[in-house]
């Protein structure tokens, strides 16, 4: 649903406005649950709207991250993101949430969804700050293949086709081709 301003907008605005959106709207949630206003339904579809966010920013850091590393190591980029994501958030998250709701008291659970909303503002930021704008750009200007950047460095010649080629073989008048390679 929101596919549509990512592309029009902008990721990185986008991103921001998602991660720090789903922020605001964390706090809101920790207050809905530390008063107990609102009822079930209220809360139900405040969460959702949050998820609804969160989801949207997350999906579209993805792209984020598969842009800026080169062809190469992409994959490797985006697994070790995901992978770092997964095990501190899903190791961490049902520690912390379950102690929390293991103590019985509102209050508690109220800072679990406050060190959410911290952590989706701080993505936001990061987002903001570091975020590249790669909208409508294509993919090695953002990130050179590593190839690229191999070849561009090897500026000397490697075999004698090659020093033929850049001009720094030697010509010997007695070679009745001229210094360069008969071609079968």
């Amino acid at each position: 649903m929101l596919g549509r301003l990512f592309d029009t907008i902008g990721r990185k605005p986008m991103i921001t406005f998602s991660y720090i959106g789903s922020a605001v709207v964390a706090v809101v949630l920790a207050a809905l649950f530390v008063t107990g206003t609102g009822g079930v339904w209220t809360f139900i579809i405040v969460l959702a709207v949050a998820f609804f966010l969160a989801s949207a920013g997350a999906s579209a850091a993805y792209l984020t991250v598969s842009e800026i590393f080169p062809m190469e190591t992409r994959a490797l980029a985006i697994a070790f993101f995901y992978a770092t994501g997964t095990a501190i958030g899903g190791i961490s998250g049902p520690l912390l949430f379950g102690q929390l709701i293991n103590s019985g008291q509102r209050s508690q659970v109220f800072w679990s969804f406050l060190i959410g909303a911290v952590v989706m503002a701080a993505a936001g930021l990061v987002e903001l700050w570091l975020g590249v704008a790669a909208e409508r750009r294509p993919l090695e200007e953002l990130a050179l293949p590593l190839t690229v950047a191999d070849a561009e460095q090897d500026e000397e010649p490697t075999d004698a086709r090659d020093r033929q080629r850049a001009g720094t073989a030697p010509v010997h008048d007695d070679d009745p081709h001229g210094g360069h390679a008969e071609r079968p």
